[in-house]
């Protein structure tokens, strides 16, 4: 045991005082959330201002039409289509829509824009809500229809879900656990290929390099393979940890660091799915309100995490004391281990919807799957809608997982850390594990 500390310590030092460590853990997050930040600033600051010239013939929009500091309208009279053309040529305006004097509010009415350059996407859906907005607001009056009136008729019931057992089924709750379930499993899925694969390098760099050959004169192999999972694993979680602090870190100085972009983000139409979700959340009262095991969920989390990993670091190590010095062999010795990988992020975008399903349960209880399965399941809930045996199970089971996982990769690492020249194979790695000594 202390062979093997000592092993990962060297792996774990190795790697964090190199500068590669420092360059991807710190400048890493702050190049994409630079990135970000500056994807933000220009789509809510958009240099394409239009000032449409719109000849109201029917008097359709009654000389009311809002705009913003980007988009405005400009109604004209008496212009025909060949002096707004002109117009548009002397700069003047830089676009125009002419309505017809036999248009009728209540009709379909169809209204041509006509620029001297292309619009982008962003401005033609800004100009298209405004118009349509404003001919909503017209044919209500027409209809002798008040707001209010038509604020009152989308007035929607309040349908509140419950089980038998007189719990409330709120769906503020259950879209919370959609999203701490699908963010949890994804998570767990990028871990165990980014550095599963990179314990597979560090093995393959060695016997490479021979050096394996001088370390197992003093260390088992299972005893190397062990150190170097461990060592290489607290890396990447070190690393995992880093990012986390530092994302949520830039995240709450965003306003402080650029007061007048998150005013114009939280005003404008064109905020991203994520800040919505946010502002829903905090303007509905939801955080705080939601019934949700944040510590079970935390505790599982670390236990599939470090589970996931240790089961499929073996297997990448396998394959790496396996393979030679030719790339190819390794790709193709992983695809039956990244196969179980991406089965279960497809079966986890199905159990976050369905998390009684029998591929859900089937799913959570595999140990190939249940480090991303079992995470999707268990924000919906541990008690009632994933039984406290199906969650005991699926811990079992991956514990056994990962032992047996252990067993065969060191018994394959054994033998294939010290063979050259040959191209090994599942069924010959397979012999290798069994094989009597």
């Amino acid at each position: 045991m202390n062979k093997i500390a000592l092993i990962a310590r060297r792996e774990f030092l190795t790697r964090v005082q190199k500068k590669t460590f420092l360059l991807t853990t710190i400048l890493l997050p702050l190049l994409f959330f630079g990135f970000y930040a500056m994807i933000i600033y220009f789509s809510v600051n958009s240099d394409e201002k239009y000032n449409i010239a719109v000849a109201d013939e029917a008097n359709v929009f009654n000389n009311k039409l809002e705009g913003d500091e980007n988009i405005s309208f400009s109604f004209v009279k008496g212009e025909d289509e060949q002096s707004l053309k002109q117009d548009i040529e002397k700069d003047k305006y830089q676009g125009y829509a002419i309505i017809p004097a036999n248009a009728n509010i209540l009709d379909k009415i169809n209204i041509s824009i006509v620029t001297q350059k292309s619009v982008g996407l962003m401005s033609r859906g800004k100009i298209e809500d405004k118009l349509n907005a404003a001919l909503e607001q017209q044919r209500l009056l027409a209809l002798n229809i008040s707001p209010a009136q038509l604020d009152s008729a989308k007035k929607e019931g309040n349908i509140q879900f419950s089980t038998v057992e007189g719990k409330n089924d709120s769906g503020e709750e259950i879209g919370m656990s959609y999203a701490i379930g699908y963010v949890s499993g994804f998570l767990i899925y990028i871990v165990l290929f980014i550095y599963g694969a990179m314990v597979m390098r560090g093995v393959m760099e060695e016997k490479v390099s021979r050096i394996a050959e001088v370390i197992v004169s003093s260390v088992k192999p299972f005893q190397l393979m062990m150190g170097k999972i461990l060592g290489i694993g607290a890396v990447g979680l070190v690393q995992f940890i880093i990012w986390i602090i530092l994302m949520t870190s830039l995240n709450f100085l965003l306003p402080l660091i650029f007061p007048q972009l998150a005013a114009q983000m939280h005003d404008s139409n064109m905020q991203n799915g994520a800040m919505q979700a946010a502002d829903t959340l905090k303007n509905s009262g939801l955080i705080g309100n939601v019934n949700i095991n944040m510590p079970l969920i935390l505790g599982c989390f670390i236990f599939y995490f470090i589970g996931g990993y240790l089961l499929y670091s073996s297997l990448f190590a396998c394959v790496g004391s396996a393979v030679n010095e030719d790339p190819q062999d390794a790709q193709s010795l992983m695809l039956p281990i990244t196969m179980p990988i991406i089965f279960g992020i497809v079966i986890m975008t199905k159990a976050v919807n369905e998390p009684t399903s029998g591929l859900a349960v089937f799913g959570s209880l595999f140990p190939l799957f249940s480090p991303i399965v079992m995470m999707a399941r268990i924000a919906h809930g541990v008690g009632d809608v994933v039984p406290v045996w199906q969650l005991l199970t699926s811990m079992g089971l991956l514990i056994v997982g990962f032992i047996f996982t252990t067993w065969f990769a060191g018994k394959v690492y054994r033998t294939g850390i010290l063979m050259y020249g040959k191209k090994p194979s599942w069924k010959e790695m397979w012999k290798w594990a069994f094989r009597r000594y």
